[in-house]
């Protein structure tokens, strides 16, 4: 008999747990949910602003791909003779 009631008093811990898990979880599923939703709202007007951004540099760049313009990072030779240290002797 001992062990019957050890296994009824481990049957009811079990079942008294498993009711809590039963009783949260669809408010933790729907928590989650609604966030999810949001991301998703915040995601769709995020890829519509970035969609116009993209739009808005088409029609700004020009379409002179002959054009070369120096990058400010090329170093800019300056001849001794020009420089400001000739003028200052």
């Amino acid at each position: 008999m001992e062990i019957f009631g050890g296994f009824m008093v481990m049957m009811s811990i079990i079942g008294l747990f498993l009711a809590v898990i039963w009783l949260i979880m669809p408010f933790v599923v729907f928590a989650i949910k609604g966030k999810q939703d949001r991301t998703l709202e915040v995601l769709e007007g995020i890829e519509k602003r970035l969609a116009a951004l993209e739009a808005g540099l088409r029609c700004n760049t020009p379409h002179d791909a002959d054009r070369e313009t120096p990058s400010p990072a090329s170093p800019v030779f300056v001849p001794e003779s020009e420089s400001h240290v000739d003028s200052v002797r």
